[in-house]
């Protein structure tokens, strides 16, 4: 296994376990509460994290049976994902949690156990275990933010954002695509502040267009958890000043437009 692959893994589990720790113990009826997700509780937001872990699983453990669920999936393209996630959002929250927890801890044994060049199958783009493991860091990130909000916690502001904020810049391709939008040739200059003070940088030095700020509010940004009003960072050109309006770090559709935070109801 490789170093990144290493601490990618030794970071998705700091993340799960930080969500864990606020939702163990929780009373069942707060289990309920809205998340900024339109329709989505908070099961809902634990009822997806376990089944995209559930599902990766089989990715790797049984390609064929993952086989079978792609053929299902593509019956329903643009609902798939959440009609699982209302389906096991209905779930008693104790077997929501005691499944999250297994399956997160099951995923991190597998993935390490993926040799070096193996490609995952999965619904889009096969990937390797070290770009797997990014997206569920990515998405459990994402997610815990929800259901921080949710409960009115302000999480730590930690360097693990540092994996969301890169996979904010590699799809910047693809976010124009979905977009139907070309992608400009140049390629931006990406230079953030970690919140250890540590200089995040993707991108040619010499590029015009360029953007400059706060790396865990780039990830809030790439996430679409927070609007572009609301984050402190800044682009220096007309490219990256609209990329900006558009990013998305996760795979689908255009997320819907977050909302600003003096427009978000008060809990």
């Amino acid at each position: 296994m490789n170093d990144r692959l290493n601490d990618l893994l030794t970071d998705l589990e700091a993340e799960g376990a930080q969500l864990e720790s606020w939702i163990d113990g929780l009373a069942e009826e707060r289990w309920q509460l809205p998340t900024p997700a339109a329709g989505w509780t908070i099961s809902h937001q634990i009822a997806h994290l376990m089944w995209t872990d559930e599902v990766s699983l089989m990715a790797i453990q049984t390609p064929d049976g993952f086989g079978a669920l792609m053929k299902k999936a593509a019956q329903s393209p643009t609902g798939f994902v959440d009609d699982e996630a209302q389906r096991l959002a209905q779930l008693p929250p104790d077997e929501l949690l005691f499944r999250w927890k297994a399956s997160r801890a099951l995923l991190v044994e597998a993935l390490r156990g993926v040799p070096d060049g193996t490609k995952i199958l999965w619904f889009g783009p096969s990937m390797s275990a070290t770009s797997m493991a990014t997206a569920r860091l990515m998405e459990t990130w994402a997610h815990s933010h929800d259901v921080a909000e949710a409960l009115g916690i302000e999480p730590p502001r930690t360097s693990r954002a540092k994996h969301v904020a890169y996979l904010g810049v590699r799809t910047r391709g693809f976010v124009h695509m979905i977009h139907n939008r070309p992608l400009p040739l140049e390629e931006p200059r990406v230079e953030l502040v970690g919140p250890d003070g540590e200089v995040w940088v993707w991108g040619p030095e010499s590029s015009q267009q360029r953007v400059t700020g706060d790396g865990y509010d780039f990830a809030l940004l790439a996430t679409r958890r927070r609007h572009l009003d609301d984050v402190a960072i800044q682009a220096d050109g007309d490219d990256v000043a609209y990329w900006l309006t558009i990013i998305q770090a996760f795979a689908g559709m255009p997320g819907p437009d977050p909302v600003r935070l003096a427009d978000r109801p008060t809990r």
